[in-house]
């Protein structure tokens, strides 16, 4: 730990029902088992301001006007990042998130078609400037997600066009930030993804100081 200068931040992208939070959590797990520092985060929430504005985000009862929804997203944003992402990379941590800035991209961008450069300032804001260190998003085709059943909460419900545009709205994000941003298959076995990407952060950690 002592050439590590700071924390890094891991965020995992995809659209619903990718499998994205599955490999977040091996991750996290890896981590764990190998005895290194880290944090685990999933957007939004994981604060007690964040939780309730994410009851209010995915409840299906709820009819939330574009502009409106990305505030509450931001907003739940903004209290984790400087309640918890902060101090955590502070501390030298490994912090690793279930969705992060690229899904404002992703989804108020491309997906509701929000002005791209407001949002992109309100979404710098929010997030303090920070992005992550390295992203790995799970694509998976928006009639894949369907199959697997993926339709509980608000935004999972949205109809299969919107979440086309989110997937491609994530692919062309992809492409241009090709250094921090991994693609991964989603239609593979999830043992098979977690080896690569557990593989792939391993190297990733001892060039930035760590010891796995």
């Amino acid at each position: 730990m002592s050439r590590v200068k700071r924390g890094v931040l891991i965020s995992f992208e995809g659209v619903e029902g990718s499998g994205k939070t599955t490999q977040a959590q091996a991750l996290a797990a890896w981590l764990e088992a190998g005895g290194l520092p880290y944090r685990f985060i999933r957007e939004p929430g994981m604060t007690p301001i964040g939780e309730k504005i994410r009851d209010l985000l995915l409840d299906p009862s709820h009819l939330i006007h574009p502009q409106c929804e990305l505030l509450l997203f931001l907003a739940a944003r903004s209290q984790l990042v400087r309640e918890t992402i902060l101090p955590a990379l502070e501390a030298k941590q490994i912090v690793v998130a279930d969705r992060f800035t690229d899904s404002t991209t992703a989804y108020q961008i491309y997906g509701r078609g929000l002005p791209p450069r407001l949002v992109a300032i309100f979404n710098r804001f929010a997030a303090a400037g920070l992005k992550p260190d390295l992203t790995f998003l799970v694509d998976i085709d928006a009639n894949e997600r369907h199959a697997r059943g993926k339709d509980r909460d608000r935004m999972e419900r949205e109809d299969e066009s919107y979440h086309q545009r989110v997937r491609a709205g994530y692919l062309k994000l992809a492409q241009r930030a090709k250094k921090r941003v991994r693609i991964i298959d989603g239609r593979q076995p999830a043992d098979k993804i977690t080896h690569d990407v557990i593989g792939h952060v391993k190297t990733f950690l001892i060039n930035k100081g760590y010891q796995p």
